[in-house]
């Protein structure tokens, strides 16, 4: 069964529920979802380990390269997930085996679910394959959603998801697959696949990610810094936001003083050059 026509199978078999016709669910694939979901909740429940040494992973691959050199030097130390982030954890875990039921359900066949797999000595493990063709399933927000449904992956891929099913489908000699994914928001499924030349040489990538953290200095910025209004500041590029180096990336900002934070209502603004200070309560950044 071919990819493309997924989500409209998958429609189709609930549509029928609007029309008074049971859903195509077998007795044998509710109580695999079923153990799945409790399987989930248990290895979710278990503390997971933190102080690890940093190694190359498929999951890793395809950030940027400064932001992996900085990962490989830094020491290791433990991260702080607050509860609502572990919720969330746990209901994409299981969001994530709901979809894989409507799969099922569809007649699709789903197999080597999170088989591991090396490339170059790098380690991963797929989702699955359906229809023998590796599949990413992912669940998402409104706007990550939307850039999966517009095809706009390529252009803006921060967590380098790209890089990850290029290096899935190299290891299990298959190019058709793509990224199956749920709009946590709405309900809304997408099958998204790259054309090929969307998706990045994954032996190159490899390559130059090993040259570049034998490096005695960090590569160029992974993305340059963005106007803050009209008074000349400029601020981190979004997709810098949330990296925990973005201090010592960015320690000669500012004439050698390094970022500096503004609260906003909406958050806080890291200016990496500041021509006029905002209005705004100025606070000591700390790195996390």
């Amino acid at each position: 069964m071919k990819l493309h026509s997924l989500v409209d199978d998958i429609y189709s078999q609930l549509s029928g529920l609007s029309e008074g016709k049971e859903f195509n669910l077998k007795e044998e694939d509710l109580d695999m979802t079923m153990s799945r979901i409790k399987s989930s909740i248990l290895e979710w429940s278990k503390p997971s380990e933190r102080n690890t040494e940093f190694t190359l992973r498929m999951s890793n691959i395809g950030r940027p390269l400064r932001q992996l050199w900085y990962e490989s030097k830094a020491e290791p130390r433990s991260h702080t997930i607050d509860g609502a982030t572990q919720i969330k954890f746990l209901y994409g875990h299981i969001l994530e085996e709901i979809v894989l039921m409507l799969v099922r359900a569809a007649g699709y066949a789903v197999t080597d679910e999170q088989k591991e797999v090396t490339v170059k000595g790098i380690k991963g493990h797929i989702d699955c394959k359906i229809s023998g063709e590796v599949v990413d399933i992912k669940t998402a927000s409104r706007i990550a959603f939307n850039k999966f449904k517009e095809g706009r992956l390529a252009e803006d891929d921060p967590f380098g998801y790209m890089s990850q099913l290029a290096g899935y489908e190299e290891a299990e000699h298959t190019e058709e697959g793509g990224f199956l994914v749920i709009n946590k928001e709405s309900g809304e499924l997408c099958f998204y696949q790259p054309e090929d030349l969307d998706k990045p040489n994954i032996n190159t990538r490899i390559k130059n990610i090993k040259d570049a953290l034998k490096l005695s200095t960090p590569p160029p910025r992974c993305y340059e810094s963005v106007p803050d209004g009209k008074k000349g500041n400029m601020k981190l590029n979004k997709n810098c936001n949330y990296c925990p180096h973005k201090f010592d990336c960015y320690a000669d900002a500012n004439g050698g003083q390094g970022l500096r934070g503004f609260k906003y209502s909406n958050g806080i603004t890291y200016l990496t050059h500041v021509e006029v200070a905002p209005r705004v309560e100025e606070y000591e950044p700390k790195a996390v």
